[in-house]
């Protein structure tokens, strides 16, 4: 048993690929589903999605000047998701239409303007890694941007965490306290560029947001409280991250989708089986005599 699990667990990290791409993947989940949390209980879920399309034509850009030069890329996805959201909030503001709206609008050019890009100046192989990363590819530079963002996001987000949690449940008792809400929501939208930019190299472009909601929501499953959402979403972060990069070891499949299918998994999972919302929860609900107390 021990030589088994020793075979499954611990002589993968014999290689210094597998331990770069461990401690990267373990970075970004410890800074990503707090960011996924906050966006679900504000009711942006699918504004990360567009974040996450909206820093790639500055990941091109930065690939087309230098190659792929990891902190140049990084500058530009971070350059381009800041312009984009400043862009979606400034007709947003001018027209009256809904930020989400604005923002799946330049999602969509941003998708096609970043692919046009790295196909330009590369070849498909070039794209498919931006598309979709390569975690195991994760050198000391690149593990060492990746720590340092995530430190970053987790330090701020401890800075405005009561601001942000007031404004999710009374924006108008915030603006009434004179706070900045503008400035905070810029903050918190600039924390979700950050950590996109970060995942790229490990996910890639389009399933860097995967680590960041997926577990959000599955955590809405098992708990109702604000930590508790928070600390089921890393945990499962944590588990999808490594035992993705396991599976892909042992079966020899692309990581990056090994995780974000993990991670999907425990989502499916939680549907049908969570302690809240949960079609398991919907059926005992109804089995439940009027007046009696539900079955825990």
């Amino acid at each position: 048993m021990l030589e088994l699990l020793d075979a499954w667990l611990l002589a993968p990290l014999d290689y210094g690929f597998m331990k770069r791409a461990l401690v990267a993947g373990l970075a970004l989940s410890l800074a990503a589903p707090p960011l996924g949390v906050f966006l679900m209980l504000r009711g942006m879920s699918l504004i990360g999605d567009a974040m996450a399309h909206a820093i790639l034509p500055g990941v091109a850009l930065g690939f087309l000047a230098a190659g792929f030069s990891l902190p140049l890329m990084s500058l530009g996805g971070i350059l381009s998701g800041l312009l984009v959201a400043v862009l979606a909030g400034s007709v947003s503001q001018m027209t009256g239409h809904r930020e989400d709206s604005a923002m799946a609008s330049f999602f969509l050019i941003s998708l096609a303007a970043g692919v046009m890009l790295v196909s330009m100046g590369g070849s498909s192989v070039d794209l498919t890694h931006v598309l979709f990363g390569s975690i195991l590819a994760v050198n000391t530079t690149a593990l060492l941007l990746i720590a340092a963002i995530s430190s970053l996001i987790v330090v701020v987000l401890a800075v405005i965490f009561r601001a942000l949690v007031v404004e999710c449940l009374d924006p108008l008792f915030l603006r009434g306290q004179g706070s900045p809400v503008s400035l905070i929501h810029g903050v918190f939208l600039g924390l979700v560029v950050l950590n996109l930019t970060a995942g790229f190299q490990t996910l890639g472009t389009l399933m860097a947001v995967g680590l960041m909601m997926l577990p959000a929501t599955t955590a809405r499953f098992w708990s109702q409280r604000l930590e508790g959402l928070i600390g089921i979403a890393i945990l499962v972060a944590l588990i999808a991250s490594s035992g993705g990069l396991l599976l892909s070891y042992h079966l020899n499949l692309p990581s990056g989708p090994s995780i974000i299918l993990l991670a999907g998994s425990g989502y499916l999972l939680s549907a049908l089986v969570g302690r809240h919302h949960s079609l398991l929860a919907r059926l005992r609900r109804r089995a439940t005599p009027l007046g009696a107390p539900e079955p825990e």
